[in-house]
Protein backbone atom coordinates (compact mmCIF):
# COMPACT_ATOMS: atom_id res chain seq x y z
CA UNK A 1 0.00 0.00 0.00
CA UNK A 2 1.26 3.48 -0.91
CA UNK A 3 1.34 6.07 1.85
CA UNK A 4 -1.68 8.36 2.15
CA UNK A 5 -1.27 11.90 3.47
CA UNK A 6 -4.05 13.40 5.57
CA UNK A 7 -4.51 17.09 6.28
CA UNK A 8 -6.35 16.60 9.55
CA UNK A 9 -7.51 18.26 12.71
CA UNK A 10 -10.27 20.04 10.76
CA UNK A 11 -11.86 18.64 12.91
CA UNK A 12 -10.14 15.97 15.02
CA UNK A 13 -13.39 13.98 15.09
CA UNK A 14 -13.47 13.62 11.31
CA UNK A 15 -9.75 12.82 11.19
CA UNK A 16 -10.38 9.90 13.54
CA UNK A 17 -13.04 8.64 11.13
CA UNK A 18 -10.66 8.85 8.16
CA UNK A 19 -7.94 6.99 10.06
CA UNK A 20 -10.35 4.29 11.21
CA UNK A 21 -11.85 3.78 7.74
CA UNK A 22 -8.46 3.51 6.04
CA UNK A 23 -7.23 0.98 8.59
CA UNK A 24 -10.42 -1.07 8.30
CA UNK A 25 -10.16 -1.11 4.51
CA UNK A 26 -6.56 -2.34 4.55
CA UNK A 27 -7.28 -4.94 7.21
CA UNK A 28 -10.22 -6.19 5.14
CA UNK A 29 -8.07 -6.24 2.01
CA UNK A 30 -4.98 -7.94 3.47
CA UNK A 31 -6.35 -9.49 6.64
CA UNK A 32 -5.52 -9.00 10.30
CA UNK A 33 -3.18 -7.56 11.62
CA UNK A 34 -2.57 -5.30 8.57
CA UNK A 35 -3.24 -1.57 8.87
CA UNK A 36 -2.95 1.47 6.61
CA UNK A 37 0.20 3.47 5.91
CA UNK A 38 -0.90 7.00 6.76
CA UNK A 39 0.86 10.30 7.42
CA UNK A 40 -1.22 12.87 9.32
CA UNK A 41 -0.53 16.57 9.62
CA UNK A 42 -3.07 17.75 12.17
CA UNK A 43 -4.12 21.37 12.73
CA UNK A 44 -5.41 23.14 15.82
CA UNK A 45 -9.03 23.51 14.75
CA UNK A 46 -9.47 26.57 16.97
CA UNK A 47 -7.06 28.48 14.75
CA UNK A 48 -8.69 27.20 11.56
CA UNK A 49 -12.18 28.04 12.78
CA UNK A 50 -11.17 31.60 13.68
CA UNK A 51 -9.63 32.19 10.25
CA UNK A 52 -12.81 30.87 8.64
CA UNK A 53 -14.97 33.23 10.71
CA UNK A 54 -12.63 36.13 9.88
CA UNK A 55 -12.88 35.23 6.17
CA UNK A 56 -9.10 34.89 5.93
CA UNK A 57 -9.08 32.28 3.20
CA UNK A 58 -5.81 33.74 1.93
CA UNK A 59 -4.09 32.64 5.13
CA UNK A 60 -5.90 29.31 5.09
CA UNK A 61 -4.62 28.76 1.53
CA UNK A 62 -1.06 29.31 2.75
CA UNK A 63 -1.47 26.94 5.70
CA UNK A 64 -3.01 24.20 3.56
CA UNK A 65 -0.35 24.58 0.84
CA UNK A 66 2.50 24.36 3.35
CA UNK A 67 0.93 21.27 4.89
CA UNK A 68 0.57 19.65 1.48
CA UNK A 69 4.27 20.21 0.80
CA UNK A 70 5.16 18.74 4.19
CA UNK A 71 3.14 15.59 3.52
CA UNK A 72 4.75 15.11 0.12
CA UNK A 73 8.23 15.52 1.63
CA UNK A 74 7.30 12.98 4.29
CA UNK A 75 6.56 10.37 1.61
CA UNK A 76 2.82 10.66 0.94
CA UNK A 77 1.80 9.56 -2.56
CA UNK A 78 -1.62 11.25 -2.44
CA UNK A 79 -3.32 13.79 -0.19
CA UNK A 80 -6.74 14.07 1.40
CA UNK A 81 -8.06 17.25 2.97
CA UNK A 82 -10.12 15.75 5.79
CA UNK A 83 -12.95 18.30 5.63
CA UNK A 84 -15.44 19.30 2.96
CA UNK A 85 -15.23 23.01 3.78
CA UNK A 86 -11.45 23.18 3.53
CA UNK A 87 -11.65 22.01 -0.08
CA UNK A 88 -12.05 25.74 -0.69
CA UNK A 89 -8.23 25.62 -0.42
CA UNK A 90 -7.62 22.60 -2.65
CA UNK A 91 -6.29 24.61 -5.59
CA UNK A 92 -3.65 26.18 -3.35
CA UNK A 93 -2.50 22.69 -2.34
CA UNK A 94 -2.52 21.34 -5.89
CA UNK A 95 -0.28 24.19 -7.08
CA UNK A 96 2.59 23.27 -4.74
CA UNK A 97 2.65 19.45 -4.84
CA UNK A 98 3.40 16.86 -7.50
CA UNK A 99 1.10 14.16 -6.15
CA UNK A 100 -2.69 13.76 -6.50
CA UNK A 101 -4.95 15.71 -4.15
CA UNK A 102 -8.19 13.74 -4.25
CA UNK A 103 -11.27 15.97 -4.32
CA UNK A 104 -14.09 14.95 -2.02
CA UNK A 105 -16.80 16.38 -4.30
CA UNK A 106 -15.53 14.56 -7.38
CA UNK A 107 -15.39 11.24 -5.56
CA UNK A 108 -18.91 11.82 -4.21
CA UNK A 109 -20.30 12.85 -7.60
CA UNK A 110 -19.06 9.59 -9.13
CA UNK A 111 -20.95 7.60 -6.51
CA UNK A 112 -24.12 9.58 -7.13
CA UNK A 113 -23.84 8.91 -10.87
CA UNK A 114 -23.42 5.19 -10.14
CA UNK A 115 -26.83 5.34 -8.42
CA UNK A 116 -28.25 7.16 -11.49
CA UNK A 117 -29.56 10.03 -9.37
CA UNK A 118 -30.08 13.53 -10.73
CA UNK A 119 -31.23 15.60 -7.76
CA UNK A 120 -29.67 15.54 -4.29
CA UNK A 121 -29.62 17.49 -1.03
CA UNK A 122 -26.30 18.95 0.12
CA UNK A 123 -25.84 19.25 3.89
CA UNK A 124 -22.72 20.78 5.41
CA UNK A 125 -21.27 23.88 6.98
CA UNK A 126 -22.64 27.21 5.80
CA UNK A 127 -19.48 27.54 3.68
CA UNK A 128 -20.14 24.25 1.91
CA UNK A 129 -23.85 24.92 1.39
CA UNK A 130 -23.58 28.59 0.39
CA UNK A 131 -20.34 28.75 -1.60
CA UNK A 132 -20.14 27.08 -5.00
CA UNK A 133 -17.00 24.91 -4.78
CA UNK A 134 -18.96 21.70 -4.12
CA UNK A 135 -22.10 22.58 -6.06
CA UNK A 136 -20.13 23.45 -9.21
CA UNK A 137 -18.58 20.00 -9.30
CA UNK A 138 -21.97 18.34 -8.82
CA UNK A 139 -23.30 20.46 -11.69
CA UNK A 140 -20.39 19.39 -13.91
CA UNK A 141 -21.58 15.80 -13.42
CA UNK A 142 -25.14 16.76 -14.38
CA UNK A 143 -26.41 16.62 -10.79
CA UNK A 144 -28.92 19.18 -9.50
CA UNK A 145 -28.29 20.37 -5.93
CA UNK A 146 -30.88 21.29 -3.32
CA UNK A 147 -29.83 23.13 -0.17
CA UNK A 148 -31.80 23.83 3.01
CA UNK A 149 -33.36 27.26 3.58
CA UNK A 150 -31.64 30.02 5.57
CA UNK A 151 -33.01 28.98 8.96
CA UNK A 152 -32.21 25.31 8.34
CA UNK A 153 -28.68 26.13 7.21
CA UNK A 154 -28.08 27.99 10.46
CA UNK A 155 -29.23 24.94 12.46
CA UNK A 156 -27.05 22.53 10.46
CA UNK A 157 -23.98 24.77 10.75
CA UNK A 158 -24.45 25.35 14.48
CA UNK A 159 -24.75 21.63 15.24
CA UNK A 160 -21.55 20.91 13.31
CA UNK A 161 -19.42 23.54 15.03
CA UNK A 162 -20.89 23.46 18.52
CA UNK A 163 -21.62 19.74 18.88
CA UNK A 164 -20.25 17.33 16.28
CA UNK A 165 -16.81 18.97 16.07
CA UNK A 166 -16.26 18.10 19.74
CA UNK A 167 -17.88 14.66 19.56
CA UNK A 168 -21.19 15.66 21.16
CA UNK A 169 -24.00 13.55 19.67
CA UNK A 170 -27.35 15.11 20.57
CA UNK A 171 -30.58 13.17 19.81
CA UNK A 172 -32.51 16.45 19.53
CA UNK A 173 -30.12 17.67 16.86
CA UNK A 174 -30.58 14.41 14.98
CA UNK A 175 -34.35 15.00 14.97
CA UNK A 176 -33.79 18.50 13.57
CA UNK A 177 -31.55 17.16 10.82
CA UNK A 178 -34.04 14.45 9.87
CA UNK A 179 -36.89 16.96 9.77
CA UNK A 180 -34.89 19.06 7.30
CA UNK A 181 -33.91 16.03 5.23
CA UNK A 182 -37.47 14.69 5.07
CA UNK A 183 -38.85 18.06 3.97
CA UNK A 184 -36.38 18.18 1.09
CA UNK A 185 -37.14 14.58 0.12
CA UNK A 186 -40.81 15.54 -0.12
CA UNK A 187 -39.74 18.34 -2.48
CA UNK A 188 -38.02 15.90 -4.81
CA UNK A 189 -34.59 15.04 -3.44
CA UNK A 190 -33.46 11.59 -4.61
CA UNK A 191 -30.43 11.39 -2.34
CA UNK A 192 -28.67 13.15 0.54
CA UNK A 193 -25.02 14.20 0.64
CA UNK A 194 -23.54 14.30 4.13
CA UNK A 195 -21.26 17.12 2.99
CA UNK A 196 -19.49 17.61 6.28
CA UNK A 197 -17.14 14.92 7.47
CA UNK A 198 -18.67 14.99 10.98
CA UNK A 199 -22.33 14.54 9.95
CA UNK A 200 -21.98 10.72 9.68
CA UNK A 201 -21.54 10.79 13.46
CA UNK A 202 -25.19 11.86 13.61
CA UNK A 203 -26.92 10.60 10.45
CA UNK A 204 -26.59 7.17 8.82
CA UNK A 205 -28.27 5.39 5.91
CA UNK A 206 -30.67 3.57 8.23
CA UNK A 207 -32.14 6.93 9.25
CA UNK A 208 -33.11 8.05 5.73
CA UNK A 209 -35.41 6.59 3.07
CA UNK A 210 -33.30 7.70 0.06
CA UNK A 211 -29.61 6.93 -0.64
CA UNK A 212 -27.20 8.70 1.71
CA UNK A 213 -23.71 9.65 0.54
CA UNK A 214 -21.21 9.65 3.39
CA UNK A 215 -18.48 11.91 2.01
CA UNK A 216 -16.00 10.83 4.67
CA UNK A 217 -16.23 7.17 3.74
CA UNK A 218 -16.36 7.89 0.00
CA UNK A 219 -13.30 10.14 0.18
CA UNK A 220 -11.24 7.74 2.31
CA UNK A 221 -12.19 4.82 0.06
CA UNK A 222 -11.11 6.73 -3.05
CA UNK A 223 -7.68 7.27 -1.48
CA UNK A 224 -7.44 3.63 -0.49
CA UNK A 225 -8.25 2.52 -4.03
CA UNK A 226 -5.55 4.84 -5.36
CA UNK A 227 -3.02 3.63 -2.81
CA UNK A 228 -3.64 -0.05 -3.53
CA UNK A 229 -4.21 0.10 -7.29
CA UNK A 230 -0.71 -1.12 -8.19
CA UNK A 231 -0.95 -3.87 -5.58
CA UNK A 232 -4.27 -5.12 -6.98
CA UNK A 233 -2.89 -5.09 -10.52
CA UNK A 234 0.02 -7.29 -9.39
CA UNK A 235 -2.37 -9.71 -7.69
CA UNK A 236 -4.47 -9.95 -10.86
CA UNK A 237 -1.37 -10.64 -12.99
CA UNK A 238 -0.26 -13.39 -10.60
CA UNK A 239 -3.69 -15.04 -10.81
CA UNK A 240 -3.65 -15.09 -14.62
Amino acid sequence: MKKIGLIGGITPESTVLYYRILNQLNSKNLGTPHSAEVIINSFDFGKISKLQKDNRWDLLDKLMAETGKNLEKAGATCILICANTMHLCIDAVKKVVNIPVIHIAEATSKKIIEKKLKKVVLLGTKYTMEKDFFINILTSFGIETMIPNTEERAIIHSVIYEELSVGNINPNSKEKYLKIINRLIQEGAEGVILGCTEIPLLIQQKDVLVPVFDTTKIHATAAFEFATKHQKQQQQQQQQ
